[in-house]
């Protein structure tokens, strides 16, 4: 049976996580962090001879990786916003001749760019900075999130379980590198297991959502129930014992869909699977559920 059908005021067990600038304290945080990357781009753009050479310069071996990927952000935001960051700073797996056959004919003049570089305002590369800095709080919620509740659960269970996992930003665990007979791909954000017989008790799921709704809800609640039958097909096929725990927080988990879906999930398999946030994790993890 589900908890969660029964809560009737669902934002009070919800922690808000703020990790964000405000607006306008970001104009000035964003410009003072990417300011020399900005004075390289212009720099670089003022040395080019065409928009084509000047990705060619960005993704060369010769300037650091880092820096390439703020230069990369804003070659996206001033010549080719249909460029996709994350496949630009593939340097070895992704030609820049590829991308010039492909999107070149979406570049934007370099003689334009020029011009429109030499005549910003003080303003306008503030607002630039902020720009390429548009997810540099991505995931910092998600990890807060992560590291209170492993601070709670090691101070609550000390000396009867313990809890791995990254509580910042680190690689998921595979559950085949912690079950060498579990054949599926299953990462997951953390695992516990009994001091006693070093024995795993239970695999978890961290998600902090700020907004949620529409398909990304979808995928994300979808997501949830097949992490369920890989386990639940895994333990049955094993004979081995194992919970499930979704830690969720965040006011995205009130939207109707995700809050629908998350009390369909919670107490499913027998009751082998509960969803807890922050507040109610002392209430909803304990020691009799993981041992049972």
């Amino acid at each position: 049976m589900s908890y969660f059908k029964n809560i009737k005021e669902p934002s009070k067990i919800i922690t808000a996580i703020d990790t964000s600038i405000k607006f306008p304290e970001i104009l000035e945080a964003s410009r003072e962090k990417y300011i020399n990357d900005i004075n390289l781009f212009i720099k670089l753009v003022n040395n080019s001879i065409s928009s084509e050479s000047l990705l060619k310069e960005i993704r060369s071996v010769d300037i650091d990786s880092k820096q390439r990927m703020s230069l990369l952000k804003l070659y996206r935001r001033c010549v080719c916003p249909i460029l996709d960051t994350e496949m630009t700073k593939k340097i070895k797996k992704v030609s820049t001749e590829m991308l010039i056959d492909n999107y070149a004919y979406s570049f934007k003049d370099i003689n334009i760019l020029k011009e429109q570089l030499k005549t910003m305002s003080s303003d306008t590369l503030s607002a630039l900075a902020v720009l390429i800095g548009e997810y540099d709080f991505r995931g910092q919620s998600g990890y807060l999130l992560t590291d209170r509740f492993f601070s709670w659960f090691e101070k609550q269970f000390k000396d009867r379980f313990t809890i791995d996992g990254p509580r910042g930003a680190g690689r998921d665990i595979e559950l085949s590198t912690i079950c060498c007979d579990f054949d599926d791909n299953c990462p997951c954000d953390f695992v516990i297991f009994n001091v006693n017989d070093n024995r795993l008790l239970a695999v978890g799921f961290a998600r902090y959502d700020s907004t949620r709704g529409g398909a990304q809800s979808d995928d994300r609640t979808g997501g949830n129930s097949n992490k369920v039958d890989k386990i639940q097909r895994y333990c049955e096929k094993s004979n081995k014992k194992l919970k499930i725990i979704f830690l969720s927080d965040g006011p995205g988990l009130l939207h109707n869909d995700t809050w629908n879906e998350t009390c369909h999930i919670d107490g499913s398999w027998n009751g082998n699977v509960r969803v807890t946030t922050l507040k109610l994790a002392e209430e909803r993890i304990d020691a009799n559920w993981l041992l049972s």
